[in-house]
């Protein structure tokens, strides 16, 4: 990773040779109606990286954001992620067409299985990863990923197939560090991506972010962000309100010290930390 300048977002190169904006903006949450009017919020402010997926509804409003950017689509990087209903491979091959049709481009840099769902198609996400390696060959998906896999089905990807995944999108915040998977993912060239990276707002409130921000000039959720950032965590955080889009970007003209990155790493709380749901059992499929 390259030093960056002052409110310069560092590309971080992933195993297969792409690079990826260490920051992005997540659309999580944000209703299809509002969602192109905050993607443009945020694409004003410097964000080059949207994070979306199937389940979030609202493909059409990122794209729509997109193009009427003025941007190039080549500086945009885009991720989105397989529905929970189509894991099956046809089924996927037919929803990752319509994730294209949908954001109005013919490729996506990163394509993510959103949940690994053990308990679910006989436990087979083997054969709907190695539907995502199909549209990584063909460059309908630039690069390929998974998103909330434990430890044992990373572990089975690397025996049954043969693409290493790009990332491992999962939870982790200061409350829930996910060690053991974070850990996993280092030493296999996995990077991670954080998603709900300040746990929905809940940490914004803990005395040790707010002293931290108090002392250097900065809000508890870049503390929290820049903590992220620090560790080398791929993050986007979410936001509809302009103010905070821009402050959110606002994380590359500061360091925290080594002290305060030990005591943002104290306040790991383990599986008790967790604030969504366990990868290994969740089973959410949309009606």
């Amino acid at each position: 990773m390259t030093t960056p300048l002052p409110n310069a977002v560092p590309t971080i190169e992933l195993n297969d040779g792409h690079t990826i904006p260490q920051l992005g903006f997540g659309v999580f949450l944000i209703p299809p109606k509002d969602t192109a009017e905050a993607v443009a919020v945020a694409l004003a402010a410097g964000y080059r990286h949207i994070d979306t997926a199937e389940m979030y509804g609202n493909e059409q409003g990122v794209g729509e954001a997109v193009a009427a950017s003025g941007l190039d689509r080549a500086d945009v990087y885009i991720t989105s992620k397989l529905n929970n209903g189509f894991h099956e491979p046809d089924e996927a091959r037919r929803a990752f067409a319509q994730t294209l049709a949908d954001l109005g481009t013919d490729y996506v840099d990163l394509f993510l299985i959103h949940w690994p769902l053990p308990t679910l198609y006989g436990g087979d996400f083997v054969s709907t990863w190695k539907t995502l390696e199909e549209f990584r060959a063909d460059g309908r998906a630039r690069s390929i990923g998974v998103s909330n896999f434990q430890v044992d089905h990373l572990e089975r990807l690397a025996a049954e197939t043969e693409t290493v995944p790009a990332v491992n999108q999962i939870e982790l915040q200061p409350y829930f560090h996910n060690a053991d998977v974070d850990a996993y993912g280092r030493a296999h060239g996995i990077h991670t991506e954080a998603w709900a990276p300040i746990a929905q707002g809940k940490v914004l409130d803990d005395p040790t972010l707010i002293e931290i921000g108090e002392r250097i000039g900065k809000s508890s959720a870049q503390v929290a962000l820049r903590w992220h950032i620090q560790r080398g965590n791929i993050v986007f955080p979410k936001s509809t309100t302009p103010a905070r889009i821009k402050e959110n970007f606002a994380l590359f003209d500061f360091e925290l010290d080594a002290s305060d990155i030990a005591k943002i790493d104290a306040l790991d709380q383990g599986e008790a930390g967790r604030d969504g749901p366990n990868p290994s059992t969740f089973d959410y499929i949309p009606a």
